[in-house]
């Protein structure tokens, strides 16, 4: 595995940002703020963060190490990944994965990000840092209109249609959800190309994540203009995107859209290099 901590040399300040999602685990080196290295290695080459932490290097130990993880949420949750990271850094944050898209996309900003890949979540900040969710809730709960969402409403039509036994097949293996989730692109290409049921199931699935934006957005009480920016596969699509937008247009909510400004494990080496630039500060 790439070395990453090869920092810290002659007194310099090392801050390491994680963003553990489902699909990819990515890493990013900071040294006194400026980028040093990158990791990328897949979740499933992945199976205990601490080691993938402690393999990315045998040098200086970071200031600060910021880990964006999926599957958290809950302060119990963030306490207890942890209390599995302790020592690993002077000083060690989690924060959910989303959290660190919202940072990357809007800065410290108020607004809102709308997710949609694998699952689905709205997050929103307002100005006093205060945050809100809708969705997020995993594909057995909801993540409506995730691409799990996309591929399981056109296999339902597809039973509907056809052999119920071929299709239930394709989904009793153990990893269902992400054999599911990839057949989201191409419902996608059909809606475009305007297959009648592609693009009911595309319109619903935009209207699901409006909803959740402007349920965020009212007990945030934003100021609308409110900011919006995407993550997920899903959102990266342009015409899903715009539909997304009428979708929110009609739900009386008026949006400035932003592309993304820098990738989530970029935002979480930046919040790890200013908590690492205050504990500097204290130091002295």
């Amino acid at each position: 595995m790439p070395s990453i901590m090869s920092a810290g040399r002659h007194g310099r300040t090392l801050a390491i940002g994680v963003d553990a999602g489902g699909t990819w685990v990515r890493a990013m080196a900071l040294e006194d703020g400026r980028p040093l290295r990158r990791v990328r290695v897949p979740a499933r080459r992945v199976p205990d963060l601490r080691s993938f932490v402690l393999g990315l290097g045998g040098g200086s130990r970071p200031a600060a190490l910021v880990v964006a993880s999926k599957g958290i949420w809950t302060p119990g949750e963030r306490a207890r990944l942890r209390r599995r990271l302790r020592g690993l850094a002077r000083r060690v944050v989690v924060i959910p994965d989303v959290e660190a898209a919202l940072l990357g996309a809007l800065g410290d900003g108020p607004g809102l990000l709308i997710l949609s890949g694998t699952g689905s979540i709205v997050l929103g900040r307002d100005a006093r840092g205060r945050w809100a969710r809708a969705g997020g809730l995993g594909p057995l709960l909801g993540d409506e209109g995730s691409a799990f969402w996309l591929g399981r409403a056109w296999l339902r039509l597809a039973a509907q249609a056809g052999d119920p036994a071929s299709t239930l097949a394709g989904v009793r293996s153990p990893d269902a959800v992400r054999r599911v989730a990839a057949l989201a692109p191409s419902v996608l290409r059909r809606a475009r190309r305007g297959d009648r049921r592609a693009r009911a199931i595309a319109a619903e699935a935009q209207e699901h994540l409006a909803a959740f934006a402007a349920d965020v957005s009212r007990r945030l009480g934003l100021d609308t203009p409110v900011d919006v920016s995407w993550a997920g596969s899903v959102m990266a699509d342009d015409a899903f995107r715009r539909g997304v937008a009428r979708a929110l247009a009609r739900a009386d909510l008026p949006a400035r859209w932003h592309p993304p400004a820098v990738e989530p494990v970029e935002a979480a080496a930046r919040l790890a290099a200013k908590l690492a630039c205050r504990g500097r500060g204290r130091e002295r």
